[in-house]
């Protein structure tokens, strides 16, 4: 009896010792983590309101209160160059033409005491150019006011129309009452917006946007540097944009900066000081460039899918879209992103017009949709002939019974 309990003990320390022993085997031969597809959350920081989106796919990475509405201080100036540079684009003004300074744009102006400026001289002509820079490098408010006359004839005219580009930039939460951003009642913006704002400056005025990068001007022979110090941080690649800063606002900064062909716009609100704004938006930046890739799966104008077309003078049509489609995605999930479409009508009838709309297109990852878009008729299909009509609606009746 003895000899059997015994045996048996052995016979349980054996089996353990198995299992211990595979149980080993399992964890050396365990499959190593793959830390370049590791996402760790964003960045948590203390501005109270803050987004970092994609250029090119307009996708949100981060934000926090994004939509709330704050005074945007000097970054009201980006909407002032944004008119400014399209302006000059339509050929209305020229960077060649001269300013004559007046009595509402001179820096001794009081409502510029204390604030950022250009030191303009009442009477004096000033380059177009100059003025721009004064704006853009040296946030000049005082150029501001000479750039809204010359564009506009008054203040008043010209922020009509910041207002009006606001609105078919679907800045739907900002309103501008000064051209260049010193504190007034009505005046609000959102990161979200101000996001919005440096694309279409980037996009629709690249001639205006590349003074952005400048890190110094001269006027008058004062000298003065971009308010920007992301410019000179070597980590980064940024090319713009603008600071804004008033005593109701805190500290403001919209960054854009390049890796590859990836660009990301950080926008942050309400900083406690101008080093916070400066770390804080580099932090954004710096996380959304390590740990995500911005992909083209579409490129405009080249066929999706074909799909068939019934009484028409061609039997396929080639569907897919007239815009480049940007997805912005974790790294290294190339593979997991996921396209499918669905038709408006499940039958294409002729004739179709190159542009029109007959379904969409979805992008997703893990059963979440990351973004739409139309699909579209890549070319022109018209009324195919009498003899070829009356056949395809014969087949088109057997496809429906079968179908």
């Amino acid at each position: 009896m003895k000899f059997f309990l015994s045996s048996g003990k052995q016979a349980i320390k054996n089996t353990i010792f198995s299992v211990l022993l595979l149980s080993s085997s399992v964890a050396s031969y365990a499959d190593p983590i793959d830390l370049n597809t590791l996402i760790p959350d964003a960045p948590k920081i203390a501005s109270p309101s803050y987004i970092l989106i994609d250029y090119h796919s307009g996708q949100i990475l981060v934000e926090h209160n994004a939509e709330e509405r704050r005074n945007p201080a000097s970054l009201t100036k980006m909407m002032t160059s944004y008119i400014i540079g399209q302006a000059i684009k339509s050929h209305k003004i020229s960077p060649d033409d001269y300013v004559v300074i007046s009595d509402n744009a001179r820096t001794t102006n009081p409502i510029f005491r204390d604030s950022s400026l250009m030191w303009l001289e009442k009477g004096k002509s000033v380059k177009v150019s100059d003025l721009n820079r004064g704006i853009i490098i040296q946030s000049g408010n005082d150029a501001c006011v000479a750039m809204a006359e010359h564009v506009a004839g008054s203040q008043d005219t010209f922020i009509s129309l910041m207002n009006t580009a606001a609105k078919s930039l679907n800045m739907n939460d900002s309103h501008f009452a000064t051209v260049h951003g010193l504190d007034a009642d009505g005046q609000y913006s959102t990161a979200h917006d101000m996001a919005r704002l440096a694309q279409a400056l980037i996009r629709d005025v690249p001639n205006e946007y590349a003074v952005y990068k400048e890190k110094e001007f001269t006027f008058s022979n004062i000298k003065q540097r971009n308010r920007n110090g992301l410019l000179w941080d070597t980590s980064l690649n940024v090319d713009g944009v603008k600071t804004g800063h008033t005593s109701t606002a805190g500290y403001n900064l919209v960054s854009s900066a390049t890796q590859g062909n990836m660009r990301l716009i950080a926008v942050v609100m309400g900083s406690a000081n101008n080093n916070e704004r400066q770390s804080q938006s580099k932090q954004l930046l710096t996380w959304g460039f390590r740990y995500h890739d911005t992909l083209s799966p579409l490129q405009a104008n080249k066929p999706f899918i074909t799909q068939p077309v019934w009484f028409g003078n061609e039997s396929q049509a080639n569907l897919g879209i007239n815009q480049d489609v940007y997805v912005t995605i974790p790294r290294g999930r190339n593979n997991d992103l996921k396209a499918s479409y669905t038709l408006t009508n499940t039958e294409l009838l002729a004739p179709l017009k190159k542009g029109q709309i007959v379904g969409k297109i979805t992008f997703s990852m893990d059963n979440k949709v990351i973004s739409e878009h139309p699909l579209v008729v890549l070319n022109d299909i018209t009324e195919g002939g009498f003899f070829s009509r009356i056949v395809d609606h014969i087949m088109l009746t057997f496809h429906r019974w079968f179908n």
